[in-house]
């Protein structure tokens, strides 16, 4: 055969030998799913839905291929299963308080779970190699043999000091080890301080790696200290690189005129901000014209970082490293250094601010007639808090009372058309302290979404959504590139939301889902149904809880919750790095320069994903521990409170007066002997059948409060 014939056969075969990797790649994670399984190529086809007799032919060619690499085996001619003892599966430990841990693997709906003994030195966050093995009662488990990247070697805790030696107990209570310090290495700690240290050997055959102090925080319960051990331990950022401040300190807050020049100047239309009281980083404005024809001109402007932070500089680089900004309740870590995010990019009330903008045609119904997308610059004339605007919401005169009652008309018409489209009826709530001088908390505030929040909220995500669509579908035409970062929400596993309906029979609402198109309809009845009552919370805390979570990605499959089918972040710049980069994005789109970014969003994507569950990590572990503080005074007072939680060591209850949960341990519940059972999800009593279920009200007695634990202890009181 001529080359040129050898050149046309390999062409031909390429495309049916890409659908075998493609093929094997499936049938991975099929047997990856479930080890046990005992498959043939028939019920392999059936799980793929492949029906055609000659790509089940491949299909069995792909499972030939597979034992012949060692990873599967054929226990008989024609069925095959997982070769254990030559698979080497790699993922990242979720380590248990117990020792133990979970192994999460891309691609594996099932995670592997490793005991403690087989963990071999890998600690929470590390990057592990394992091997599975089948147990004697046919479980399938994991044992480590590699740690291939140790997440941090730094770790936060307390020093416990001995006459020859220390020992550092770390906070975490995934990290299964405390580190031996030699008293030469405390540098200047005592007993109970509160550290950060490194490991800095371990030997083989010591139950404990050695170690040194690096940084002394403070005492233990001490604002600071705590704080910092949060953001040390969530490995966030606390202080910005030197170059970095420098920089910062470089911008000014004057406008340069020719600049003025190249944008669209907006400083004569009614602008105004509505945020928290004790905002500083102003993200977003809108601006109101009422338009010759009836219809109303609204300008989303958002701060325009991309003017600021240039792409490949350090304040570039530090911003993407850490993300997003982390609030904690008493302090904020921001993004970008303050001389930015509460300054040059801040818009603040009467002065002159670059910003990038949306600015829509729209009527009173919501329909929108004209859309325009570029740089602009702005005046903001007035500055609201949410409780301000609200006020002239509820009837209170204000200069721009019809603007705001217009806009929010407006915003409650965008809102009905989401939730007709099958948006999720989910509200904010938030509860937050209110600090004394000295930083301590005195007053816990509930927060509901009010109709002003909904009104900025509608809008933001109205701007978000419009630049996606924009970006996504650019002049009617669907691009198949990835050049672009989407917030995307899967749809939700049909079987937590069943669990869900499980958890919501324990408040006595029936709910049983058909499938998947009557989720969010259902959820909204329910969410309508429980608004007003103690319950609604919960309810609504556990049903995100039962959602997938949302993530930043370049592949777009929509936006579930929201029932957008484009979706993307761009309102909030100055906070979340994934809105600076779709700045830049859309700027090039805009002038028609078309960037190939290659694997780099996606990589991003990743990377900030994984921030921001760090740094929801840090906000939600800082929340505790300001619980504790609160409630440290209160030890021996009893309250009312609502089961929120069940587990196999107790039962967590939410005070309702101060909204702080504790935790009931299972030994100390009263008047029987009680366990928990999983199919029932309750615990109940072996002698006396009581139960005790979520939503169940209770009266509880604090009994204690541990601040290293960040942990409020309750008795239930008879």
């Amino acid at each position: 055969m001529s080359r040129k014939n050898k050149r046309k056969g390999n062409k031909k075969s390429s495309p049916q030998k890409k659908f075998k990797s493609q093929l094997k790649t499936a049938i991975r994670k099929i047997f990856n799913n479930d080890p046990e399984s005992q498959l043939n190529y028939k019920h392999i086809s059936e799980q793929l839905q492949i029906k055609d007799s000659n790509t089940r032919k491949l299909v069995l060619e792909a499972l030939i291929e597979l034992k012949s690499e060692g990873y599967l085996n054929e226990f008989s001619r024609g069925n095959f299963s997982l070769n254990l003892e030559n698979t080497d599966l790699v993922g990242v430990v979720d380590a248990t308080s117990r020792g133990g841990g979970y192994i999460i693997i891309e691609g594996r709906d099932q995670d592997v779970y490793v005991s403690a003994k087989n963990m071999n030195r890998a600690l929470h966050g590390d990057i592990v190699k394992i091997e599975l093995y089948s147990k004697k009662n046919g479980k399938t488990e994991g044992v480590v043999t590699e740690v291939i990247d140790r997440k941090t070697n730094l770790f936060v805790g307390e020093i416990k000091l001995s006459k020859n030696f220390a020992f550092l107990i770390t906070d975490n209570q995934k990290i299964n080890i405390d580190l031996y310090i030699p008293l030469e290495k405390l540098s200047g700690a005592k007993e109970g301080d509160k550290v950060m240290g490194r490991i800095t050997s371990w030997p083989k055959g010591v139950d404990n790696p050695y170690g040194e102090v690096t940084e002394v925080l403070g005492r233990p319960g001490d604002n600071d200290a705590e704080m910092l051990g949060i953001l040390f331990k969530n490995d966030l950022e606390v202080t910005f690189p030197q170059e970095v401040i420098d920089a910062a300190e470089k911008v000014s807050i004057q406008l340069d005129e020719e600049e003025i020049k190249t944008r669209r100047d907006m400083r004569d239309v009614l602008t105004f901000t509505i945020d928290p009281f004790d905002a500083k980083d102003f993200d977003d404005a809108l601006s109101f014209k009422v338009l010759e024809n009836g219809h109303y001109e609204v300008g989303i402007h958002i701060a325009d970082v991309s003017h600021y932070v240039q792409e490949g500089t350090a304040m570039d680089k530090e911003a993407h490293k850490r993300g997003n900004s982390t609030y904690l309740v008493d302090r904020v870590i921001p993004m970008l250094p303050e001389q930015l995010s509460n300054v040059a990019c801040s818009l603040r009330p009467n002065e002159d601010k670059y910003t990038f903008s949306v600015v829509v045609e729209i009527d009173d119904k919501g329909k929108i007639y004209k859309e325009w997308f570029g740089k602009t610059v702005t005046y903001s004339d007035y500055r609201f808090a949410y409780e301000d605007a609200q006020e002239v919401i509820e009837n209170k005169s204000d200069t721009l009372k019809t603007e705001i009652l217009t806009l929010n008309a407006i915003a409650k018409k965008l809102r009905k058309k989401r939730l007709k489209s099958g948006a999720l009826s989910i509200e904010s709530e938030e509860v937050r302290f209110k600090l004394d001088e000295n930083g301590e908390p005195v007053e816990v505030v509930h927060k509901v979404s009010k109709d002003a929040h909904k009104l900025i909220e509608e809008f933001m995500l109205l701007a978000n959504k419009r630049v996606a669509h924009y970006v996504g579908e650019l002049k009617g035409k669907k691009e198949s590139n990835t050049n672009f970062i989407y917030r995307v929400h899967d749809k939700p596993d049909i079987e937590k939301i069943n669990t869900f309906s499980t958890f919501v029979d324990k408040f006595g609402y029936d709910l049983k889902f058909g499938g998947l198109e009557q989720v969010s309809r259902q959820l909204n009845e329910l969410f309508d149904k429980t608004r007003k009552t103690p319950e609604h919370s919960l309810i609504q805390s556990m049903a995100i809880r039962s959602m997938a979570k949302a993530t930043y990605e370049t592949v777009n499959i929509g936006h579930y919750g929201l029932a957008f089918s484009h979706y993307t972040h761009f309102t909030s710049p100055i906070r979340r790095y994934a809105d600076l980069v779709v700045h830049r994005i859309l700027f090039n789109k805009l002038n028609n320069k078309e960037v190939n970014y290659g694997n780099k969003l996606q990589e991003t994507c990743k990377h900030i994903s994984a921030q921001e569950r760090k740094s929801t990590d840090a906000e939600r572990e800082s929340n505790k521990f300001f619980q504790v503080k609160f409630v440290k005074d209160k030890v021996g007072e009893e309250f009312i409170g609502t089961v929120s939680g069940l587990a196999d060591f107790g039962l967590f209850v939410r005070m309702d007066e101060n909204y702080c949960e504790g935790m009931v341990t299972m030994h100390s519940i009263p008047g029987d002997n009680y366990y928990f059972d999983a199919d029932k999800f309750a615990i109940i009593g072996r002698n006396y059948k009581d139960e005790y279920n979520f939503g169940d009200k209770v009266k509880v007695k604090i009994i204690g409060v541990d601040t290293f634990k960040k942990q409020i202890d309750l008795e239930i009181v008879e």
